[in-house]
């Protein structure tokens, strides 16, 4: 043995001692993991998937992603291959698919695979690929009033259900528009108050909030352990306050990632809705910038 791996026996008895207290506490911060695996939404690569699937997948893994989040599917097929295809594919690269965006499917009844169509088979599907979160990934503008709103926390709760049956968490994802006054309350805010914590925790896309005057990190008081999911994207230091890749903007990050065990967060994915750079080039930036922060 190298004589710089030897350990006194205080040290050894001192070391014996901190993994009991973990072994007795649980709860203690020596048991917790931070998530490392830093993750990508791929509808920033939206462009470039229906060309070459494969070869855009390996680049991502190239740059050292190890998890993405899905957006698209549709009638039992992910990118066109069924989970059993895709997964094998995936799992060639090094990578998993922890969670998947869907819609609720109001503005769009006759697609298979939404919350209101065909939502056990989606939910089969994901399972079937290893998923562990189901995303409600947008309203669209037709389905925002008041009483929308209210459908929808009965629609949350609902799918919610049919997840965890299978061992799946559901969630919700924002943009800028939950967090408008309507008739003296927040969207955002309904939706937190009128689902079921336990059914239904937020992905909480950083950029949005942030663009909207809210503090994530505020949020997460309020909401402790709300928040398993995060996307990360920053704000530019415009006056358009458009996308920026992570660590070129004006959103601090060290400071939100600071309070993820408030938050709950488990996986975070990097997000850029539209870039200046080619795509491939973007996400890279964020992954090293995002590789200099304690996560």
């Amino acid at each position: 043995m190298n004589g710089s791996l030897k350990i006194s026996r205080s040290e050894f008895l001192k070391t014996s001692a901190l993994a009991m207290a973990a072994a007795l506490a649980p709860s203690l911060d020596v048991l917790a993991k931070p998530a490392k695996s830093v993750g990508l939404q791929l509808y920033t690569l939206r462009d470039l998937l229906p060309k070459d699937l494969e070869g855009t997948l390996k680049k991502v893994a190239e740059i050292g992603y190890k998890e993405v989040e899905l957006f698209g599917y549709s009638d039992g097929k992910f990118f066109g291959k069924t989970p059993t295809e895709f997964s094998a594919l995936l799992k060639s690269l090094g990578l998993s698919a922890p969670s998947g965006h869907y819609t609720t499917g109001n503005t769009m009844p006759n697609a298979k695979g939404t919350l209101k169509n065909d939502w056990k088979r989606a939910v089969d599907d994901a399972a079937a690929l290893g998923q562990k979160y189901m995303v409600c990934a947008y309203l669209f503008p037709q389905e925002r009033t008041m009483d929308d709103y209210k459908r929808h926390i009965d629609l949350f709760n609902k799918s919610a259900e049919v997840c965890k049956a299978s061992g799946i968490q559901f969630a919700y994802h924002n943009h800028d528009f939950e967090f408008k006054e309507m008739d003296g309350q927040l969207p955002y805010d309904m939706i937190l108050k009128g689902t079921d914590p336990s059914l239904v925790k937020m992905e909480l896309d950083l950029y949005w909030a942030s663009f909207a005057g809210q503090d994530p990190v505020a949020l997460f008081k309020k909401h402790p352990g709300r928040f398993p999911l995060w996307h990360a994207k920053d704000m530019a230091k415009t006056k358009e306050r458009e996308f920026a890749e992570v660590g070129e903007g004006s959103i601090n990050f060290q400071r939100i990632f600071d309070a993820k065990k408030i938050a709950g967060m488990t996986h975070y994915f990097v997000e850029q809705d539209v870039c200046k750079r080619p795509p491939l080039e973007s996400i890279a930036i964020s992954y090293r910038n995002l590789s200099k922060l304690s996560v």
